[in-house]
């Protein structure tokens, strides 16, 4: 059966448990989308089920839904099976999940993709799961080693089955649900329906529902819509040079994942950012009490989920940050929809990483529209649009009466320093506005790319401390005498403004090792672009490697453990 554009309904319509209607009422859903209330009842019913959409319909709870109401959470067993083509959806799908089914007491989503620790996997799942959110080539290393059984799922989602044949899973796709009990249901998503996929569906689906929904969208013209391009800085470098330099009154941080909130929020408010995260794991009454912060004033930013931000409405909300780019094109729309409130100006900057441009392209299709470039400010353009925002506050000062009082006190100062006004205006400027002065609460000093710099603090004689006594506070030691021929960072040919430095890397020339695989190793772990890896020197016991620098301490612990011929990197800086 094909049922084409079903009508958006009330989820009360759909048949779903109490509990569920609770919850996406506290995310702030109302209405189903087309996807939604064509999919939900049947799959409720344990039918089979097709769902024809481009990405932006609301796939995710579209099968999220069903999957939660039919689980017995008494019962820890793998019940949901759900298979994304990539990581990062993997990652998405899995906090939907725990969003929807909070308050579902012991509710255990596990997460089985590659890139990510294989014994904290194994772990989880020893110690039980209700839903397994995997890659196709994740999931098959786990059914090899026997570390995961698939003979008590009720119900297989495939998401973006046209990605995964893309991207060559579909056999794995194959053989993976052919290891799932036959009298469970399998609900697959895909945006076309190439002739391989209707063969896996034809294979694996019994009499299914077939759904077919297109999508549109708009975006308000009161937006401003730009993009950078992450190359070279860090992303929340480049967060904090745009806060810095952009007018900005309420903003909003989209992320993809609940962690990157709390993680993004915490850094913002060491930098003297008002700051907090916006995520599924909070209860309805600190949601609440977040969001009326930023309404009044008592936050100027906050860092948030899509999941959470659903149905968010502050208007004094000015820009919004796609700091992650989302996966689901019409998630774009309805992020940036969050700013440019009651007939007010807003802007929308979002952060592509290179490998990114597809998502850009594909979300310029949907809104009809180019999205510009648009290039970080430098440390000289923001020292000078701070230095314009004091000088416009003095004329506004200017502007104002003066108080009796205030004339007095600069008269007699005058006379007792024995100065004219103008050496009293300049005294007074720089109290308000000297070295110490220059970084205002929503203006915190910016530094070279992803500088360790910028949270580095002074010694006990107010001096910032130098680059050997900054990784030495960083590393817990510094790097033996012996090693002081492993020499200096080089700066790069195509970017010599990018600051280097120079890693150790425990693998060299006796184990093998070339310097391709040192730079798809940390290319793919770090997310560095090849164009950003310096110089690579193999030597025999260990080899060096140049990077932009600054790297974050969480990326640099992953690289320690990140395995090259059956070896830990164990990468550090060199003193």
């Amino acid at each position: 059966m094909t049922q084409n554009d079903a009508s958006p309904q009330p989820f009360s319509a759909l048949g779903l448990p109490a509990f569920l209607q609770d919850n996406l009422q506290a995310l702030g859903y109302s209405t189903a989308t087309p996807i939604q209330a064509g999919t939900i009842p049947p799959l409720l019913q344990g039918q089979d089920v097709i769902g024809l959409a481009q990405t932006g319909t609301g796939k995710t709870a579209a099968f999220a839904l069903p999957v939660l109401a039919g689980l017995d959470i008494k019962q820890r067993r793998p019940q949901g099976l759900v298979l994304c083509p990539t990581r990062e959806l993997a990652l998405q799908v899995a906090d939907a999940f725990r969003s929807y089914g909070r308050g579902m007491t012991g509710l255990r989503v596990v997460g089985i993709y590659g890139g990510a620790d294989m014994r904290q996997q194994l772990k989880s799942l020893k110690d039980g799961a209700h839903i397994i959110v995997a890659t196709p080539g994740r999931l098959l290393d786990h059914i090899e080693r026997r570390s995961v059984d698939l003979t008590t799922i009720n119900t297989a989602v495939l998401d973006e089955a046209d990605e995964m044949l893309r991207m060559g899973f579909i056999d794995d796709v194959d053989t993976i649900l052919a290891k799932t009990p036959k009298t469970r249901r399998v609900a697959l998503f895909s945006a076309t329906m190439p002739k391989r996929v209707r063969e896996i569906a034809s294979k694996h689906l019994s009499s299914p529902t077939e759904i077919s929904v297109s999508v549109t969208a708009s975006t308000n013209e009161n937006i401003e819509q730009c993009y950078w391009l992450a190359k070279g800085a860090s992303k929340l470098e480049a967060l904090k040079r745009l806060l810095a330099f952009e007018e900005t009154d309420g903003v909003i941080v989209f992320t993809r994942t609940r962690e990157s909130t709390a993680a993004v929020a915490e850094q913002l408010r060491q930098n003297g950012y008002r700051a907090a995260p916006l995520n599924g794991d909070m209860d309805q009454k600190a949601r609440i009490r977040t969001v009326n912060d930023l309404k009044s004033g008592g936050l100027d930013i906050l860092v948030a989920t899509d999941v959470a931000a659903r149905g968010l409405d502050v208007d004094r909300v000015t820009h919004v940050f796609n700091y992650d780019v989302p996966f689901d094109e019409e998630a774009y729309v309805h992020r940036i929809g969050r700013t440019g409130r009651a007939g007010r100006k807003g802007k929308a900057i979002l952060f592509v990483a290179p490998r990114e441009r597809r998502m850009l392209r594909s979300i310029e299709r949907l809104t009809r529209q180019q999205i510009p470039e648009m290039r970080l400010p430098s440390p000289l353009a923001i020292d000078a649009k701070r230095r314009e925002a004091f000088a416009e506050r003095i004329k506004k000062a200017l502007a104002d009466p003066a108080l009796p009082e205030l004339e007095d006190i600069v008269d007699q100062l005058c006379i007792d320093a024995e100065c004219d006004y103008r050496s009293v205006a300049l005294a007074l400027a720089g109290l308000l506005h000297g070295p110490d002065k220059l970084e205002t609460k929503r203006s915190p000093k910016t530094t070279s790319p992803i500088s360790p710099a910028a949270t580095a603090a002074p010694d006990s004689k107010g001096k910032p401390p130098n680059r050997k006594e900054r990784r030495k506070d960083l590393q817990g030691k510094t790097k033996s005498a012996d090693e002081k021929h492993l020499g200096e960072a080089r700066p790069l040919r195509d970017h010599p403004d990018v600051p280097m430095e120079r890693f150790r890397i425990a693998i060299g020339r006796k184990h093998g090792v070339k310097a391709g695989e040192l730079v798809g190793a940390i290319a793919n772990e770090a997310g560095i672009e090849g164009e950003y890896i310096g110089t690579i020197n193999i030597l025999e016991e260990c080899s060096t490697i140049d990077l932009p620098e600054g790297m974050p301490k969480a990326v640099l612990r992953h690289l320690k453990k990140t395995r090259v011929k059956g070896m830990n990197l164990a990468m550090d800086r060199v003193a």
